[in-house]
């Protein structure tokens, strides 16, 4: 698989800078039950990267010692990993909101079978990836069986009174299957709504619009078509500087498997850590006696581009309503 890393790290992308700390995202590992097309940090069943109990404590630590208030749960599928379920109880007990980034369909794999009903005693927010409310276009991004395998994971998570009220919030995730840009975060959001109703009886609260990031197998993908020039062009000719003062990674931080810190899950995939001027690789455990990190400079690359474009992209959605 060719890879897009060193394409991307000459840019002119503006400089930017850290506010105070307010999310921490920990990528538990790679493992997944699914092969995605889009998946940024190439997850898949052979994965073996699992976060261990003892940098799980870590992460906890640092949201414990920094203020943080959201504890944000990425993979792979980040349920595989044994210490999910016990960053969630921990992140509760600390009064965190609780973030599950979850593909739907590990709900109903075989030793998965109360860890919906587990997520909701513990209030924890699930985001889920479904990339269109059309069959095929699902199908092409994640395989044959995604498609009826969603549908009966979000009729389970309704069952329960995920995505009908406020306390138990089910979000979903929109990507674009080809070279362009999210739509219209808020219109889409009424289709998806209107068709997910019509056709399944599904109810979700909220449509959050990503565009995909041209790294790891999308970026590999974008090379073999000979399109990757061309989406870069889409992405910086779409440049909003209305979307920067937004930026997710202005208040996030990232953890991976091993405990080191990106800017963001997509720097992570790209293997550029977050540094100090003493330090090469930032840790977690570097963080929690010190986890001040306002006006720390924030590393850019063309990919940045991908969060900037349009009404621009994060983890929650559109930065700025669609001009």
């Amino acid at each position: 698989m060719r890879d897009t890393r060193q394409l991307l790290l000459n840019t002119d992308f503006p400089r930017i800078r850290r506010d105070a700390l307010a999310t921490v995202q920990a990528n538990l590992g790679y493992l997944c039950n699914m092969s995605c097309a889009h998946c940024h940090v190439n997850a898949g069943p052979a994965r073996t990267e699992l976060m261990s109990r003892e940098v799980a404590e870590m992460v906890l630590a640092l949201c414990a010692h920094a203020g943080v208030r959201t504890l944000d749960l990425t993979g792979g599928a980040p349920e595989m990993n044994p210490n999910f379920r016990y960053l969630v109880e921990k992140g509760r007990n600390l009064g965190l909101e609780v973030i599950d980034r979850c593909n739907l369909t590990i709900l109903l794999q075989p030793g998965y079978e109360d860890l919906a009903s587990f997520m909701a005693r513990q209030q924890v927010v699930i985001t889920a990836s479904l990339p269109c409310y059309l069959e095929e276009n699902v199908r092409r991004q994640r395989g044959r069986r995604a498609w009826p395998e969603s549908l009966r994971a979000l009729r389970l998570l309704n069952g329960i009174g995920y995505g009908r009220s406020e306390e138990l919030r089910l979000n979903l995730v929109y990507n674009p299957v080809g070279e362009h840009l999210p739509p219209a975060q808020e219109q889409l959001e009424g289709e998806y709504k209107q068709a997910l109703k019509e056709r399944y009886g599904i109810d979700f609260n909220r449509l959050y619009t990503l565009a995909n990031m041209p790294i790891a197998r999308y970026g590999a993908s974008l090379l073999a078509s000979g399109r990757f020039e061309p989406y870069m062009h889409l992405l910086k000719s779409s440049f909003n500087p209305d979307t920067l003062e937004s930026l997710m990674c202005r208040s996030t931080v990232s953890v991976d498997w091993r405990g080191y810190l990106y800017d963001c899950d997509f720097h992570q995939a790209l293997d550029l850590p977050m540094k100090r001027s003493c330090v090469p690789r930032l840790h977690v455990s570097d963080l929690i006696a010190d986890a001040d990190l306002a006006g720390a400079e924030i590393h850019v690359a063309e990919h940045c581009y991908g969060c900037t474009a349009g009404q621009g992209s994060s983890c929650g959605g559109a930065l700025r309503a669609a001009r």
